[in-house]
């Protein structure tokens, strides 16, 4: 009696498991999306453990060990702070303008037609130690101690 007996069908955790070795050998590229659309709708469509089996007989019972994840490791927190557009923008925007008044000084001055005043100067200094002053208050934001919330 026992022969005749019924198989017993395949619980979650068996279709799960399935599903999982599945989907890890699709990643990997073993199996492509038909293949792997089909062999997955017999796991889920299985009535015995047997035809579960059959689903994914031909696959090693655990994938090959995926590449080291990619994930960058964590910047420094000096460098954040020179990479930040708020930064980057305006000290850019305060070189190139600053180039070229010196350059307009420069050539002026070696074809004679000034006297040699670096007015320049008055371009380059109050716009540096304004972005000097922002730098350092974005500064303390980075760190933490930039004074918002406090009571």
């Amino acid at each position: 009696m026992s022969e005749d007996a019924p198989e017993t069908g395949p619980g979650d955790p068996e279709r799960d498991r399935a599903a999982r070795l599945l989907q890890d050998h699709f990643a990997q590229g073993r199996l492509g999306g038909g293949e792997f659309s089909s062999r997955l709708e017999r796991v889920y469509k299985a009535v015995s453990l047997r035809d579960l089996e059959a689903a994914v007989a031909d696959l090693p019972s655990s994938p090959a060990p995926e590449p080291a994840a990619r994930t960058a490791p964590p910047a420094p927190e000096g460098p954040t702070l020179l990479r930040d557009p708020a930064l980057l923008i305006p000290w850019g925007l305060w070189l190139g303008v600053n180039t070229l008044c010196f350059t307009i000084w420069l050539i002026l001055y070696l074809t004679g037609q000034s006297s040699g005043y670096p007015w320049f100067l008055w371009v380059l200094g109050p716009w540096g130690i304004v972005m000097v002053f922002i730098t350092l208050g974005l500064a303390a934001v980075h760190r933490g101690g930039g004074g918002a919330g406090r009571g």
